[in-house]
């Protein structure tokens, strides 16, 4: 299987908007961040979406991208939610519905905003054709075990995902003991990283690099940067098996 990461950035991406510090003025293109977001290609060829952040349209020209098989949703901040309507093109594309997975607080968000788009198929493809589904538990998923991995974000309790020796936990602000458990024998870890300061709701990171370094997974991505962590910069100062994400990245995992 493999994982490309959408986007690497944080709510306000990378160049912030009429920002002109050292990474928003960059030309290093690992300093381009689109808004947090992760595509799962399952080995028989299904597409997982984690997320469909504000940038999907611009993310899905970039990797080429043709199917969307179905999303699982870790929050429903705007960063996270709001390019749901783009999903739309891959309804019209292959004719089919796609379903949505989420905790059912975001369930019950979703279909508040953005019901116009759960509906069954029919005749017509001009809007977006979801499904949608509260999950709590483990569930199989084109052949493959997702396991929701419960972290914190701030005041509010949000899902991670597993899937096989992968684990994909953005907005962090802790991670409860009982989800450790749930992230041993990783290949691969993708884990928030903010800045380098703290903050309210998500990890910094020396926070992240304590938490990878606890879970111990063979190697580990730090994704949902601010401007304020510049690529080589932060490279230089992590261990051999850390690495700083990007948009574009493919990472296989078993």
């Amino acid at each position: 299987m493999q994982l490309t990461i959408l986007g690497a950035g944080s709510s306000a991406g990378t160049p912030v908007v009429g920002c002109t510090c050292a990474t928003c003025s960059s030309s290093h293109p690992k300093n381009y961040r689109t808004r947090c977001s992760s595509m799962v290609t399952l080995d028989n060829g299904e597409v997982i979406l984690i997320d469909t952040g504000p940038d999907l349209r611009i993310q899905a020209l970039r990797e080429h991208m043709t199917r969307v098989d179905a999303v699982l949703y870790t929050h429903t901040h705007a960063d996270h939610l709001h390019g749901i309507d783009d999903l739309r093109a891959f309804c019209q594309r292959n004719r089919q519905q796609i379903p949505l997975y989420a905790k059912q607080d975001a369930v019950d968000h979703i279909m508040a905003k953005f019901g116009y788009a759960i509906r069954e198929p029919s005749h017509f493809w001009d809007l977006p054709v979801l499904g949608i589904e509260a999950i709590e538990s483990p569930f199989s998923l084109f052949g493959q075990k997702v396991i929701p991995v419960p972290v914190v974000h701030g005041r509010i309790m949000i899902f991670g995902y597993r899937i096989g020796n992968m684990a994909y936990l953005t907005d962090v602000s802790e991670i409860p003991e009982s989800s450790f458990a749930l992230l041993q024998g990783l290949d691969v870890l993708l884990i928030d990283c903010l800045r380098y300061e703290a903050h309210p709701t998500h990890i910094n990171v020396q926070q992240s690099l304590d938490l990878i370094q606890r879970i111990g997974a063979k190697q580990s991505v730090m994704i949902h940067m601010t401007h304020e962590l510049e690529y080589e910069t932060l490279s230089g100062l992590l261990p051999p098996n850390v690495c700083v994400g990007y948009d574009g990245l493919k990472l296989n995992f078993n």
